[in-house]
Order: C-alpha cells, then sequence, then structure tokens
C-alpha cells in the first residue's frame, strides 16, 4: 500500500497539501521578497489588463522556481569533496587560490561549475568540517563562463578544513546578470557536507580548490548536482604532529 494514500476519513485537502510540501521544493529566505513583489505587481497589473496579469504570475512563478532549495542527501562515503553547485563542469585545472585567503600562492586543482539561470542558484558545503576564513573582494561582472571570471569578477571565498584536516576552498562568483552574493556562514562555523551556506543570484559559477593529491571525479561538460555529486577523493588524512 502507497505511503501517500490518504486514509479512510481523511481529509482530501490537507492531503492535497502534504502531496505539495513533498513535491515542491521549499525557497531559499532570500527569494521571498522577490516573490512577495512579484504577487503585488501581479494583483495590480491584474487591474489594469488581464494579459499583463498573466505575465505578472508567471514572472512570480519563475522567481519562485529560481529561488527553490530542494533537500540533498549526501552520498554515504569519507574522504570525498561534493559539489557545492548544481550547474555544468565547465573547467578543471590547477590554479592559485584568492589571494584574500592569505593561502600560499601555489596552484591546486580547481573545478569550476556554471550556473546558467535554469539551474539551483543556492551553494553547499563540500564537506563535514568547520570554517577558517571568509573573504568577500568586489568586481567585475564579466560572463561567468569565462576563464578570467575567476579572477576579475566579484566573489566571495570560503576556506573551509575538513574533519580529516583537509583544506578545501569553495569560491563564490558573480556572473553577467548577477548582481548579488549571499553567504550565511562566518568563521568558526561548523558545518555539515550538503548543508545550504549561500546564494547567487540570476547567473554565476563556483569553484573548488582541491588539496594537493585528490583525484578529480568529474569531467568537463559533466552536469552536477550541489551536494550529491562526488567531485572528487581527497587524499589520505594528513598526519597529526
Amino acid at each position: 500500500m502507497s505511503g501517500t494514500r490518504p486514509e479512510p476519513g481523511a481529509n482530501p485537502v490537507a492531503h492535497a497539501l502534504q502531496l505539495a510540501r513533498e513535491t515542491l521544493p521549499p525557497m531559499h529566505p532570500a527569494g521571498r521578497p522577490f516573490v512577495a513583489g512579484g504577487a503585488v505587481a501581479t494583483l495590480l497589473a491584474r487591474r489594469f489588463s488581464k494579459r499583463l496579469g498573466v505575465l505578472g504570475a508567471l514572472t512570480t512563478v519563475a522567481m519562485a522556481a529560481f529561488f527553490r532549495e530542494p533537500k540533498r542527501v549526501p552520498p554515504p562515503r569519507d574522504g570525498v569533496a561534493l559539489a557545492s553547485a548544481d550547474g555544468l563542469v565547465s573547467l578543471i585545472e590547477e590554479a592559485v587560490p584568492p589571494a584574500e585567503l592569505g593561502l600560499p600562492a601555489e596552484p591546486r586543482m580547481r573545478v569550476s561549475v556554471f550556473l546558467s539561470v535554469f539551474d539551483v542558484h543556492v551553494q553547499r558545503v563540500p564537506a563535514n568540517g568547520v570554517i577558517e576564513r571568509v573573504a568577500y573582494r568586489p568586481g567585475k561582472f564579466l560572463s561567468a563562463d569565462l576563464d578570467k571570471a575567476s579572477d576579475d569578477n566579484e566573489r566571495n571565498s570560503v576556506l573551509m578544513r575538513t574533519e580529516d584536516g583537509h583544506e578545501l576552498v569553495v569560491v563564490q562568483i558573480a556572473g553577467l546578470v548577477a548582481r548579488r552574493i549571499l553567504c550565511e556562514i562566518r568563521e568558526g562555523d561548523k558545518v555539515g557536507a550538503a548543508s545550504t551556506y549561500g546564494i547567487i543570484r540570476f547567473g554565476s559559477r563556483v569553484d573548488l580548490y582541491l588539496p594537493p593529491g585528490s583525484t578529480v571525479l568529474v569531467s568537463k561538460g559533466q552536469r552536477t548536482i550541489g551536494g550529491e555529486t562526488v567531485i572528487a577523493e581527497l587524499p589520505a588524512a594528513p598526519a597529526k604532529g
């Protein structure tokens, strides 16, 4: 017997609401003002034109879809780094992490994921660990799929240390139409893999810098699911002094 089948005498309206909650992903709080504003604008537009009202309703629904925050379940694997974003793997190359984090200027393997406006735009923590540094840097708004976007665009960089002692760097990068990066974690926070830590509005890119000795498990052109796709196997835990 299906677990979603209503029991005899159950309220059909309550059951329908329960099914909706289970089917439709929740919305990130950052989207509530946009959706509320769109709903008000739609009601006002309908007073002047039915066509404008329909357009406003569609825009409001699209806005709600953009800010969706689906639940993600990380794979039961230790020693891996998960994707921090939904999107397309656009670059896999060695690069120096952002200077504002104060790390040695030595290249590390970097996996870049490009987010189109149709992708989920919340960012996920790639592993269990502790946040060591958060650094924001203003910049340009070039197309996020360009190589130089990592260096020139507005960005927010996070340095975390995993439970095994590895350093992971995640960088939120604004795109051509993105104008707001939101990061909800602070230095000293203990974080869990696949948990949401921020969002970028309207097209963007997320870079993940891996520790030396990591084995990348994705390919350029592959699609990722934030919090679930394994980007790389991390090396053996560093020896404790």
